[in-house]
């Protein structure tokens, strides 16, 4: 078990993914997962606390109409957790923060801005070029 300084932020100074590094990234998801789950849970509670009550017909559908953004809310939050969860896979078996098509490793900046990512940025704006490429046909 590895003990963070508390100020500690990764480096392009140190060794990639050293055993800091890694932990940093650890923690971080954790508590990403931890705080998307929490939002769940309360979305959850407001929801069962029972049907819509508004009298009015506009009220009534501006209440209907935040529920279905909220519960749009929360599957893209239960896809982001299944993305957080893989990436928890890659730092257990040592893969995490390398491109999935160069094997390089992805930049300290991208993995702080989205520490998902599987791709660096070189690969992800091919992969998006060819996506483009593909779907204008």
């Amino acid at each position: 078990m590895i003990t963070l300084p508390p100020d500690y932020r990764p480096s392009e100074d140190e060794e990639f993914m050293n055993p800091l590094q890694t932990e940093y990234f650890r923690q971080k998801l954790l508590k990403w997962r931890a705080e998307l789950l929490k939002e769940a849970g309360d979305t959850l509670a407001s929801l069962s606390e029972g049907g819509i009550h508004e009298a009015d017909i506009t009220d009534r559908a501006s209440v209907e109409t935040d529920r279905a953004l909220e519960l749009r809310t929360r599957d893209r939050a239960r896809k982001l957790i299944g993305k957080i969860n893989l990436a928890l896979q890659r730092i257990e078996n040592g893969s995490y923060g390398y491109c999935e098509d160069t094997g390089e490793p992805i930049t300290l900046r991208r993995l702080e801005a989205r520490p998902i990512a599987t791709l660096s940025i070189e690969a992800q704006e091919q992969h998006e070029r060819m996506e483009k490429t593909h779907r204008d046909d």
